[in-house]
């Protein structure tokens, strides 16, 4: 099963988001020549203003390594303080008792408190530091991150290069992705987090919880088993992908009991995306997908997509019975499977997918 998402596609600007360096930031030796040219930077001494949250214990034996395709993360001892790239590893992170240090900026999908509303609600209600942001995709903040002394940085579900990871590596241990960018199951995320923080058995509660909770949101609604949807995405006019079963915003919709369209199943993958671009021309294939699921990048993009006519030739679209939420915090929080997302995606998918069903005898 691959989870990946589209940097191309998603209604998210590319993964975006200060600083002196000391002995410390890396617990096996100084920062590699390599960081250094990157970044220009000269030492000094100051340490970091703020302490991590402290985390509870951990059940794994150190040191351990953790191999990814980009190179292997041998962490010497549990982890106190977290730095997080991507998406997912810092709600797992924070389920499992370690509030990170820092975290990639993630604007579009941020609430107005600059922060993601499931992250901001978990933190407070812990009674402890939100992390700092910093800018991330191809232009990660180095410096931001030097001054955060991490111990590990967790990046297994990010877009991260070979070259921003040689110098990562240079900070601290990075643990990055086992295949390709942005492809790591939503599992398997939680089970590298697991590990690297020392938590396996706690890490594998949790993805327990997850499956329990989709399990429990299905038998909630044993209306939603009647139910074939497709999850369709756009890049422009005259363009439509359809994202895979295993994709995380399709498998979030199947954790409520809908099916995929079979025809889904045979669309040939895009390499690396979980989706297939099947082009508009082959809007009609979607004909018997009761509901159609979407996002739009603007209300512009909305309304220029859904002018088009193979468009509203969709059965499902040209009834209604469409699910496209608006709200950029729902879109990504559905869109992204973590301890934290799925409590808090589910409850807000009912009565959209409610609306849209209601349309099914216009």
């Amino acid at each position: 099963m691959r989870s990946g998402r589209l940097p191309t596609v998603r209604p998210i600007p590319t993964e975006k988001a200060p600083v002196h360096m000391d002995s410390t930031l890396r617990r096996s030796g100084g920062i590699g020549t390599a960081a250094l040219l990157a970044l220009g930077l000269v030492a000094c001494g100051t340490p970091a203003e703020e302490e991590a949250p402290a985390a509870g214990p951990a059940d794994g034996a150190f040191p351990v390594s953790i191999e990814s395709a980009l190179g292997t993360a041998e962490i010497t001892e549990a982890p106190e303080r977290v730095v997080t790239l991507g998406q997912g590893s810092a709600e797992t992170a924070i389920a499992l008792g370690t509030v990170p240090v820092g975290v990639e900026d993630y604007e579009w999908g941020s609430d107005d408190t600059g922060y993601l509303p499931w992250v901001h609600e978990a933190v407070t209600e812990a009674g402890a530091e939100l992390p700092t942001r910093f800018a991330g995709a191809e232009d990660i903040d180095f410096e931001a991150i030097i001054e955060l002394e991490p111990d590990v940085i967790l990046a297994p579900w990010s877009g991260v290069t070979q070259e921003q990871y040689d110098i990562l590596t240079d900070i601290a241990p990075t643990v990055a992705y086992p295949d390709l960018p942005w492809s790591t199951d939503w599992d398997q995320q939680i089970e590298i987090i697991g590990e690297a923080l020392g938590k396996a058995e706690d890490a594998q509660g949790l993805i327990d919880g997850i499956e329990t909770q989709f399990e429990e949101a299905a038998a909630a609604h044993p209306e939603f088993a009647d139910l074939t949807f497709s999850y369709v995405y756009n890049t422009g006019p005259g363009t439509l992908g359809v994202f895979l079963p295993d994709e995380q915003r399709v498998a979030m919709v199947r954790g409520l009991g809908l099916t995929v369209d079979p025809v889904v199943e045979t669309f040939p993958e895009t390499e690396g995306t979980d989706s297939a671009v099947i082009g508009l021309e082959n809007a009609d294939r979607l004909a018997d997908s009761d509901l159609v699921f979407t996002f739009y990048s603007s209300p512009e993009n909305r309304e220029e997509i859904e002018a088009q006519d193979l468009y509203q030739a969709i059965p499902a679209v040209g009834r209604g019975s469409i699910v496209a939420p608006e709200d950029q915090p729902f879109v990504t929080g559905s869109s992204i499977i973590n301890p934290l997302t799925v409590p808090w995606a589910l409850e807000r998918y009912v009565p959209l997918i409610e609306e849209a069903a209601a349309h099914l005898d216009d």
